[in-house]
């Protein structure tokens, strides 16, 4: 064999070695949706009839065994364009938004920048000192005790709060609901709290920690939405049924605050972090597993235990996220390894018995 091509053959064969042992790139992709089924579309139609046509929509996504068995739009996006939603149409989360805010808690903890058992004034000096005694941990599972800061506004103010306005509000006030972890009490205020913190022990600013650390590595287009500085790819806007016909009631005073809600995210994006919770991507355990494990028992319905940013309830773990014009739920059972995600861009009603029907045809 002549030397010009038996050097060639060596190199490609140097070059098929080398990639061979390179480490796969993480899958970004959301689950495959296969063709689904006749009597399965007409299931998804029916359970979703009201959000279909010139009306106010919904995303529904089913993942069944890491295959995306529903991946469907219904109606619209925004009335105004007759603009339809898609699989791609980026909905508020409102408080689905903070299983986000306590994993970014926990990459820092992973990182070792921070302990959940800080002192939360650690971080936060401005907090009065009757916040002692507040943990990262009790901002965490909704046991601090501090005042809910929507409570503490002025309601002749209509400026929109920030995160920041939150620390302002609550600092003024010396005393909470209980002293830290004696009880439970589903807080806004410590949401807002660790968006700062994760600020402060980062060096970041929390929707760029966000981004950098959550949302790229997984290929979500997610934001955490600030008015004038960032923009949401094929955003829904929200409304409200008022006299007889839907009235857009996009955003609220309290919108503007990212650690509790502000976060948009599409079912395609929440495929791509569904299937993130399964493995070591972002968090390792013990941290993924500490999320989702009970930190605190709860009075609250369907829910017997919260951990952080999930409620848990007999294997399932799930959160909603209502805001003004929004209505969002997502719906996990790993052991069965079943999602559901309905996200809806109208003020009423709240999807999650909807969501259970839907997935009980996979249970």
């Amino acid at each position: 064999m002549p030397a010009p091509i038996r050097i060639a053959l060596c190199c490609l064969a140097a070059a098929f070695s080398l990639a061979a042992c390179q480490p796969a790139a993480p899958d970004v992709s959301p689950p495959a949706a296969p063709t689904v089924s006749q009597p399965v579309a007409a299931a998804a139609d029916e359970e979703l009839r009201a959000y279909q046509g010139d009306v106010p929509g919904a995303a529904l996504l089913v993942i069944h065994d890491g295959e995306a068995v529903v991946r469907r739009g219904f109606g619209l996006a925004d009335l105004e364009t007759a603009r339809a939603v898609t699989p791609a149409t980026a909905f508020r989360l409102a408080s689905i938004s903070k299983q986000f805010t306590a994993t970014a808690v926990l990459l820092l903890a992973q990182d070792g920048v921070l302990s959940i058992d800080d002192p939360a004034r650690r971080w936060l000096p401005e907090l009065p000192a009757s916040a002692d005694a507040v943990t990262l941990r009790h901002l965490l599972s909704h046991t601090s005790g501090l005042l809910d800061y929507e409570d503490l506004m002025d309601p002749a103010d209509t400026r929109q709060v920030h995160d920041a306005d939150v620390l302002d509000l609550v600092s003024r006030e010396n005393g909470g609901y209980f002293d830290p972890g004696t009880g439970y009490r589903y807080s806004n205020s410590g949401y807002a709290l660790l968006a700062l913190i994760v600020e402060r022990a980062s060096g970041q600013r929390y929707a760029d920690f966000l981004r950098e650390r959550i949302f790229l590595p997984l290929g979500m287009d997610s934001v955490a939405f600030e008015d004038g500085r960032s923009q949401v790819p094929e955003r829904a806007f929200g409304y409200s049924f008022i006299d007889e016909a839907w009235q857009r009631t996009d955003q609220s005073t309290t919108s503007a605050v990212l650690g509790d809600g502000g976060i948009y995210a599409s079912i395609d994006d929440l495929a791509r972090w569904d299937a993130a919770l399964y493995d070591d991507r972002l968090l390792h355990d013990p941290w993924r597993t500490l999320a989702v494990t009970p930190a605190t028992a709860t009075d609250e319905p369907d829910v017997a235990g919260y951990g952080f940013g999930w409620r848990l309830q007999d294997g399932l773990q799930w959160h909603s996220g209502e805001s003004i014009g929004f209505r969002n739920v997502i719906l996990r059972w790993p052991a069965q390894r079943l999602t559901v995600v309905l996200l809806t861009n109208r003020n009423d009603p709240e999807p999650y018995a909807l969501a259970r029907r839907v997935a009980a045809r996979w249970q």
